[in-house]
């Protein structure tokens, strides 16, 4: 059985290089030393075809000196260990693949983005370069990415990729957006039988395991005293609600809630619950209390606590498992950071896209949830 990923790098495979090579360089559109064409008498060499060719080849070798100098994904797209560094996914083709499909829907977005920034500039009399969006599509993607995956700070992509720290904001901003609404929009919730059909082995003795909850905590920065002269900040905490399914898919991602809600109280009000069903069995450690109010069975491993650690290798493997499915929710930096003020009005998409973008960064993974 194909993988999802599998098969959508098989219906639309593309490389960088193709990417690179439309023509998005702009001192290189114009061909400035073309000449025009003339004929031979005899069938001796054409010395206008050996110059263009010798032109041709000068264009590639500047180009390709060019994307080699910039921090862009077409640098990085020789190394599947600096794909995952920057992004997370497992590979460069797992990466186009997400790429090829989000495309589409990106180039209106991308114009309309351009558009307002545009008016933005007009209307605040800022300078050109202040919101000067030169990036090529997927590197605009590709610096979210970075962002997200690496939590590198709005100053240092603007120093990186070369655009005003303003524009790096307005990029993560408008693809933060862009993700949660694409990736929003697909049912992630997995059926009881694609659930058993990918089922590891660390589960069997709980077969009827549906979703494994796990609740996460982040921060962001938020301003807390402002004067003319100085102004102070602080850091408020968010609490959300992940569901996966035992091989690893994300199925369910709550809204942020406050802090202050209790583990308790963010699984009532998640949503979670409309989806429980008596035949099913969801796991959880001890912090969440909710055994009378859901509609099934409860598990509650005793080796899931850190003071009760099972010697039983069976056990032992399935925490391991289970460990290893949360760390993938989490290996994004930008989570284990506190998020800058700029964007905090979008900290909501951020972690929500942040944890539907294990279904595609995993390959393995997406298996069952792809073929439901």
């Amino acid at each position: 059985m194909w993988s999802f990923i599998e098969i959508q790098l098989r219906e639309h495979s593309v490389t960088i290089k193709e990417i690179y090579s439309q023509g998005d360089i702009h001192h290189l559109e114009h061909d400035y030393c073309s000449v025009p064409e003339t004929t031979t008498a005899d069938n001796g060499p054409d010395p206008v075809k050996e110059l263009r060719e010798e032109v041709e080849r000068l264009r590639r070798q500047v180009e390709e000196m060019s994307v080699s100098q910039r921090f862009c994904l077409g640098r990085f797209a020789a190394s599947d260990d600096d794909i995952k560094f920057y992004t997370r996914f497992t590979t460069c083709s797992h990466l186009m693949a997400f790429w090829k499909l989000i495309e589409p829907a990106s180039n209106n977005m991308i114009r309309v983005s351009r558009v307002r920034a545009a008016t933005m500039k007009h209307e605040d009399g800022m300078t050109d370069g202040a919101l000067d969006r030169s990036l090529q599509p997927i590197d605009e993607f590709f610096l979210f990415m970075v962002h997200l995956s690496v939590g590198l700070t709005l100053r240092d992509l603007g120093h990186r990729f070369n655009i005003h720290e303003s524009t790096v904001s307005q990029i993560i901003t408008t693809w933060a957006n862009f993700l949660y609404t694409v990736l929003g929009s697909l049912r992630i919730w997995m059926s009881a039988e694609a659930v058993k059909a990918h089922l590891p082995n660390q589960f069997q003795d709980y077969p009827d395991t549906r979703v494994l909850i796990h609740c996460t905590e982040l921060r962001c920065q938020t301003p807390l005293f402002k004067s003319e002269d100085f102004s102070y900040k602080s850091h408020r905490s968010f609490k959300g609600l992940i569901g996966m399914a035992p091989h690893g898919a994300v199925t369910f991602v709550s809204s942020l809630f406050a802090a202050s809600v209790s583990d308790t109280e963010l699984f009532k009000q998640s949503g979670i619950m409309s989806l429980l069903k008596p035949e099913m069995a969801i796991m959880f450690d001890n912090s969440l209390l909710v055994d009378e109010c859901v509609p099934c069975k409860v598990y509650r491993p005793a080796y899931l606590l850190e003071e009760q650690i099972s010697a039983d290798e069976e056990k032992i493997q399935l925490r391991v498992h289970i460990e290893g499915l949360v760390h993938r929710v989490k290996q994004h930096k930008l989570l284990d950071t506190v998020i800058p003020l700029s964007v905090t009005g979008s900290i909501n998409q951020i972690y929500t896209v942040a944890c539907l973008l294990v279904n595609y960064q995993n390959g393995p993974l997406v298996e069952g949830w792809a073929e439901d």
